[in-house]
């Protein structure tokens, strides 16, 4: 078993455990990125959603979920955190806060403590599909299932993608 077949059994056992309405899917190919996952499964990009994570000066991890077609907006998520200043999350900072690897890491399954926002934009959505665990799994689950699971913020803290 790969480090990242263990990364997505636990996702599975966290799913089950917690009672949460969400299916693993492989496509067959990698799918580290937004527009591979849409590609993977015949989909726009704007179906697809991404775990970002971002960290303040003292450490302090917050894990946005946004769409897949549209930026996190740094300053708005600060804002919304009373951070000051936060930055992207090196590899090594997103497995450290979300126990997954970065290009795999899913809206839920995350240790507890790590303060989840979602983008408001994601709550009008039937479905979301976001890491799975690992670069070859994706995860289908509802909008409503991540705030619940997680305990998610939600506010706007997106732009349109340049």
């Amino acid at each position: 078993m790969t480090p990242s077949d263990t990364a997505v059994d636990r996702l599975a056992a966290f799913l089950l455990d917690h009672g949460v309405a969400g299916t693993l899917v492989k496509p067959g190919v990698p799918t580290p990125t937004v527009s591979e996952a849409a590609r993977a499964l015949g989909v726009s990009v704007d179906r697809i959603v991404k775990s970002v994570l971002l960290v303040t000066n003292d450490g302090a991890s917050v894990l946005v979920i946004a769409p897949g077609d549209r930026r996190v907006d740094v300053e708005k998520v600060a804002r919304f955190v009373g951070a000051s200043k936060l930055k992207l999350g090196s590899a090594s900072q997103v497995l450290e806060a979300t126990g997954y690897p970065a290009g795999g890491v899913p809206p839920v399954g995350h240790p507890a403590g790590l303060r989840v926002v979602l983008d408001a934009s994601l709550l009008d959505r039937d479905e979301l599909v976001g890491g799975g665990g690992s670069a070859e799994w994706l995860l289908r689950l509802t909008p409503r299932e991540v705030v619940r699971v997680t305990g998610a913020a939600v506010s706007d803290v997106c732009r349109p993608a340049e």
